[in-house]
């Protein structure tokens, strides 16, 4: 593992399945396939004191990851989201609330695991209510590298909250779907490479990037853009496929890596896990790379 941390911030949850129940939420999803990939990473999130908790968090740990900052509440019962999967390239989600991850507390040890960490991964969701939506506001102003997953669910999230979220941020991952709702909010741009300039220089980012499924992706950083082609792979479901995206690009960037390689390597990562089912299949970095190599050729 690399000496370098990675903070996530937010929801950790169960997603109903036809075929059952299944760990996840982004924040979670994306730790775990930052760990996969050898990156060191803290998770930091609040479960009930119920039966789904405790299986959660023994689900957490069997995936390496400590749940230390896994906050436990007696209150409001464990996250759970019924996903509609009928069309395996675009799942819908029914997201219940309020639940525990709705109500993570400030404290000392979050705000010095945050200070300490290298960077702070977060999305629009945990932001929908107000407790933990504190808690995210207090803890950016002690983070170095400030990562927004935008992950916009209707209806949980506001156009204000959002725009905050972008002003603090360092580094923006969005959808094309999303990137089209934040034009139609902030700008007349409606074409996509000018729009995720408009972006960077309106909120003063380094980096914005822009995932289009099938399409690959697209990065803007450093006054360049970048481009990766999708890679072709037989879907089971896309849960997940952001959240290793993203995780792969993050450890990239980490690393030093050139942003184009950042980008391929990503798009490669989300690809994988979309040939299996959930959020957080097993893989490792040499089965990316394998992927990668098969594309090549």
């Amino acid at each position: 593992m690399t000496d370098k941390k990675i903070v996530c911030f937010g929801e950790v949850l169960w997603d109903v399945l036809p075929t059952g129940k299944q760990p996840g939420g982004a924040p979670f999803n994306v730790a775990v396939h930052l760990h996969q990939l050898g990156q060191s990473v803290d998770l930091i999130s609040r479960v009930g004191d119920d039966d789904l908790g405790v299986e959660l968090l023994a689900f957490i740990e069997s995936k390496g990851l400590s749940t230390d900052l896994v906050q436990h509440g007696k209150t409001h019962l464990t996250g759970v989201v019924k996903a509609n999967v009928d069309d395996a390239n675009e799942v819908t989600y029914k997201i219940v609330q309020p639940v525990a991850w709705d109500y993570i507390q400030y404290d000392a040890a979050l705000e010095t695991r945050v200070a300490q960490a290298d960077m702070l991964v977060f999305g629009s969701l945990a932001a929908r209510q107000g407790a933990t939506r504190e808690t995210l506001y207090r803890l950016l102003e002690h983070a170095r590298f400030k990562v927004f997953d935008v992950n916009m669910r209707p209806p949980h999230y506001t156009k204000g909250v959002v725009k905050y979220l972008l002003e603090k941020a360092d580094l923006v991952k969005m959808n094309h779907h999303e990137l089209a709702e934040l034009m139609a909010w902030f700008s007349e741009e409606t074409e996509e490479v000018a729009a995720v300039q408009w972006l960077a220089s309106r909120f003063n980012l380094q980096a914005v990037c822009v995932t289009k499924g099938a399409d690959g992706a697209i990065l803007w950083t450093n006054n360049q853009l970048y481009r990766a082609p999708g890679v072709s792979v037989t879907v089971r479901d896309t849960i997940g496929s952001g959240d290793a995206f993203l995780a792969a690009l993050l450890k990239g960037w980490q690393a030093g890596q050139e942003p184009g390689e950042c980008l391929r390597f990503a798009c490669a990562t989300g690809a994988l896990v979309a040939t299996h089912q959930g959020a957080t299949p097993d893989f490792s970095e040499a089965d990316v790379r394998e992927l990668l190599a098969v594309q090549a050729v």
